[in-house]
């Protein structure tokens, strides 16, 4: 028994014109996303992220007025620090010479010789803790001395360094240094020794030279870790170069907050205190900006 053959014939032109627009009118007639909305997400999203913020600093604000406005109180009240210290506030960048600057010119020098010392200490700390990391002789020759030097102050090494500006260029190497090698020299440390043994046998099997595994296997796996210690690093710089510019004197924020204290101006000093925060701020999330761009997201914001 035979099938009838199956005769297959093209639609009309007509009919497949009509079948078009009727298919056209239906993809006209979905629903598009305005571009409205998608800026009114985004800006809901914002207000997500900066509103608990601004709140807590709104309520902290109310308590820090409430409980200074007594007259007993020995720190100036927020509306007090506006009125005595307004100038300071919306003017940063006069410069009439000598130390009579704004905060500003006081954060760019304090900022230069966090510079120095930084960078120093980060081509050096990141080359010691790696090669403390990797090799076990290394680890014993050096790690004792590092022991030894996270019991010393930094500051305590104030006498026996240069004077003046250099002097606190090199007390800041001097602090992230020890600090490279000890607090974020562990995370150094730690990334080198948690490659996994995997990839270690897969360099052994490739017969990669020495450097080709530090570039190919060592550095991608320890880089999270080696971020994670410069953040470390460039905040306990910031801190040691305020603290130095107080006792060494000179153009800078600690040298600033140190002179209006001597002026018994405690309002500036708040001012100050505020820009120290705001710049330490900016170098961590600066670092952890860079660390999540080498990283591709690897490293914690």
């Amino acid at each position: 028994m035979s099938l009838p053959a199956l005769s297959i014939t093209p639609a009309p032109a007509a009919d497949r014109s009509a079948a078009a627009e009727a298919l056209g009118a239906e993809v006209v007639a979905m629903p598009r996303r305005d571009a409205s909305l998608r800026i009114g997400e985004r800006l809901k999203s914002l207000a997500g992220v900066a509103a608990p913020p601004a709140v807590t600093l709104l309520v902290a604000l109310a308590i820090w007025e409430l409980l200074a406005s007594s007259a007993t109180s020995g720190l100036p009240a927020p509306s007090r620090v506006w009125a005595e210290s307004k100038d300071l506030i919306l003017n940063p960048f006069f410069d009439h010479g000598g130390v009579d600057k704004g905060l500003f010119w006081h954060a760019l020098t304090s900022l230069k010789r966090v510079a120095v010392g930084f960078g120093l200490a980060a081509v050096v700390g990141v080359a010691l803790g790696v090669l403390v990391g990797s090799s076990r002789l290394a680890h014993r020759g050096l790690d004792p001395i590092f022991q030894v030097l996270r019991t010393v102050p930094p500051l305590a090494w104030l006498p026996i360094l240069a004077g003046g500006a250099s002097g606190s260029q090199s007390l800041g190497a001097v602090r992230d240094l020890h600090h490279r090698h000890l607090a974020g020299g562990d995370q150094h440390r730690r990334g080198v020794r948690n490659i996994p043994q995997d990839y270690r046998n897969v360099g052994r099997v490739l017969r990669l030279s020495p450097i080709e595994y530090f570039f190919i296997i060592l550095l991608p796996a320890a880089t999270p870790y080696i971020f994670t210690g410069l953040r470390i690093g460039v905040g306990m710089s910031w801190l040691a170069i305020i603290a130095s510019e107080m006792l060494l004197g000179g153009v800078g924020v600690g040298f600033f907050i140190w002179d209006q204290y001597n002026s018994s101006r405690i309002s500036d000093i708040i001012v100050a205190l505020v820009w120290v925060g705001l710049v330490g701020y900016a170098l961590d999330r600066l670092i952890a900006l860079l660390g999540h761009i080498v990283t591709r997201g690897s490293t914690a914001n």
